[in-house]
């Protein structure tokens, strides 16, 4: 018999399928509460009867992400988890704190399919899609860790968030939830390589999260090379997708942009983007690439004047822009490194 997993389940679906096994709406409240808060085993739940927690484990199983490396940052204290699934797939997240207090980046799916060129995720290929109740899992054990409330969650750790699409939109009514761990909608952000279709069905949901699309090019000529993903929709097609999203969800959208020295750095580059998003509700992060530690891509991060001078080129033309802080840079915090390094291990 396949066991359920309970845990990507809303109270509500808690409840029924607690009626079906003939036991009353309270136990399936009080279920509930021990995940929420991140309770590991069925057996771990005190308040209930020895008989019940058997026959619980008889039906439901209840998915972990269990530490098995950590890495803590010595310039400001970013935090990068590489967990273990019930599986024994391993998949990375990253815990920063700012003023506003604790942010999380998790991952969606175990290694990703859409081998961006400059992302160490890709190159160690794709295993699975993620459930809901492993994304909050994620969350959970970095809590529970370091005894915090994390109050921002950004989805752009290892996978394509919407190529797991049902598993994710499941995720965030979960993790939204008053009843689950009730982090509103505007604290979280979800980043896409740009999956077209995916975006106009996104935008059929009108969430009040804030959509981040990898652009990191103005153009098909340099982002055929950087994104394989652009062979299948190009820049014209996902701009276009993108103005729907703000119309329909009244959104602002987040342009991520990794600055690469000599590939997508120059002024002509930047008066490009320009054109390309004008009169659009939306924000530019620049980002200086990562080198992805020993994966070396073959791409170096722009020089700081280069990085100035794109960015006094959006400002002066209206463009919303903001350099992004690198946070983590001595523990490598992109993820994709250390489940790369396991896999050279066990290889």
């Amino acid at each position: 018999m396949n066991l359920i997993d309970i845990k990507s389940k809303s109270l509500e679906e808690v409840i029924e399928e607690f009626k079906n096994i003939g036991e009353p709406k309270f136990r399936a409240k009080q279920v509930y509460a021990w995940l929420t808060k991140g309770t590991m085993s069925f057996n771990d739940m005190s308040d209930l009867s020895l008989k019940l927690r058997d026959k619980l484990s008889s039906f439901y199983y209840i998915a972990n992400a269990k530490i098995e490396r950590k890495l803590i940052s010595k310039i400001d204290g970013t935090i990068k988890y590489l967990f273990k699934l019930n599986d024994g797939e391993f998949i990375e997240s990253v815990l920063m704190r700012y003023h506003h207090g604790y942010t999380i980046c998790i991952s969606s799916q175990v290694g990703c399919k859409m081998g961006c060129k400059f992302c160490a995720t890709g190159k160690s290929g794709f295993s699975r899609n993620l459930t809901a109740s492993e994304m909050i899992s994620q969350i959970q054990s970095a809590q529970m860790d370091n005894n915090i409330r994390i109050s921002n969650v950004v989805l752009m750790g290892m996978g394509e968030p919407l190529d797991n699409y049902d598993n994710v939109i499941k995720f965030l009514k979960l993790v939204s939830s008053e009843n689950g761990l009730n982090i509103g909608m505007r604290h979280i952000s979800l980043s896409t390589c740009g999956l077209v279709d995916k975006i106009y069905e996104l935008s059929k949901e009108k969430l009040q999260l804030t959509l981040s699309v990898s652009l990191h090019a103005p153009n098909d000529e340099i982002r055929n090379k950087l994104m394989p993903i652009n062979n299948r929709f190009n820049v014209d097609e996902l701009i276009k997708a993108c103005r729907y999203y703000v119309e329909k969800t009244g959104r602002r959208i987040s342009f991520e942009y990794a600055m690469i020295s000599l590939v997508n750095d120059s002024d002509m580059c930047a008066n490009e983007l320009v054109k390309r998003l004008s009169n659009m509700l939306c924000h530019v992060n620049l980002i200086p690439v990562n080198d992805s530690g020993n994966l070396k891509s073959g791409y170096k991060k722009s020089s700081k004047d280069r990085l100035e001078r794109f960015s006094k080129i959006l400002l002066e033309n209206g463009i919303n822009v903001t350099v992004r802080r690198t946070l983590g840079s001595d523990i490598n915090a992109s993820c994709g490194q250390l489940r790369r390094t396991i896999q050279d291990m066990e290889g």
